[in-house]
């Protein structure tokens, strides 16, 4: 028998998750290495990602959500996107080594670390080209210009990315001065800390308004957008982390922008496009990060104990990069 640690979600937060509050690790649970399978595999867990979904999991379970069972437990294990690897089988479809992410087995023809499949080969990565791809209608000849949220995180540096190539203008906003030029060396072609500027007014300098709104923010910096946005603009809405941790959400004041300037609105979910759209990613962004026409970096945790600070970290914009908790060096 082997220990087999696991965070509980223990309370629902009043705001931010409170570290050794709202989680706690569980180092009692123990597993039989060598317990009949029944036509199942054993994996051991290599990596696991902290993303920002995770917050609107711990809610009260009677909350309404757009998932089935979509909030946590009380009292039961948390869980997120991983890579594994296979250590026993009794399945054919899975070999020993083989390494997964979810039940899907990971190739890996590019050699990348593993765990660039937790963010941009991952859900952040797929979100960043699910969501621009069918929705932001780029016109780059008509000198178009996107304004991207949350620019230095995997989702955000990954739309600055695609936007960029396409040969569009991009504005970026970071929470700090480091993720300002973090962005600006992504390719942005202006890049603002909105702890330091108002958005508004930067969005006003521009002088010619935008085009494509990636909204991974909401509440006020949605306003501002709605406000700076051309005639035919679309928002492309991926998040709202600033209501995430808020009992009350913020009432956007101006949606008849919407109406009178003929405003396209796209909200979506991640696993809407898996089917139809994930051999695609994985036919070509892998590729892309191999070239160096995809950039993207890690903020690597030890230990599963480290996984409730890393989720703080991230919410509050502390964080330098896309957190991994490291639960194997050899990863």
């Amino acid at each position: 028998m082997v220990v087999n640690k696991c965070l509980l979600f223990n309370k629902v937060p009043d705001g931010y998750p409170e570290l050794g509050v709202t989680l706690k690790l569980d180092s009692t649970p123990q597993i039989d290495l060598d317990a009949p399978l029944k036509g199942a595999i054993l994996v051991k867990m290599k990596a696991l990602g902290i993303d920002p979904y995770l917050r609107s999991r711990m809610q009260d379970p009677s909350a309404k959500s757009y998932v089935p069972n979509f909030s946590f437990s009380l009292g039961e294990p948390i869980s997120n996107f991983g890579i594994a690897v296979v250590i026993r089988s009794e399945n054919p479809a899975f070999q020993i080594g083989d390494h997964l992410y979810g039940q899907f087995i990971l190739k890996n023809e590019e050699k990348l670390p593993w765990s660039s499949y937790l963010g941009t080969l991952g859900m952040p990565g797929q979100s960043a080209y699910f969501g621009w791809k069918p929705y932001s209608y780029a016109k780059p000849a008509c000198g178009e210009t996107v304004f991207i949220t949350t620019a230095a995180g995997t989702v955000g540096a990954g739309v600055v990315q695609l936007a960029k190539a396409q040969g569009l203008k991009v504005i970026a906003s970071a929470g700090s001065d480091e993720k300002v030029n973090y962005a600006k060396s992504l390719g942005a072609d202006v890049a603002f800390n909105y702890k330091t500027k108002s958005i508004g007014e930067v969005l006003d300098r521009l002088g010619h308004g935008i085009d494509i709104y990636w909204d991974n923010v909401g509440g006020e910096v949605l306003e501002a957008a709605l406000d700076a946005l051309n005639p035919f603009g679309r928002i492309i809405m991926c998040g709202a982390i600033s209501g995430y941790n808020t009992k009350t959400q913020y009432g956007i004041k101006n949606l008849t922008q919407v109406i009178t300037k003929r405003i396209t609105i796209h909200g979506f979910i991640v696993t809407d496009f898996l089917a139809k759209m994930g051999e695609e990613f994985y036919s070509e962004f892998p590729k892309l990060v191999v070239e160096g026409k995809v950039k993207h970096r890690e903020q690597l945790y030890y230990g599963l104990e480290s996984a409730e600070q890393a989720l703080i970290d991230m919410l509050k914009g502390d964080n330098i990069a896309k957190p991994v908790i490291v639960l194997d060096e050899s990863l």
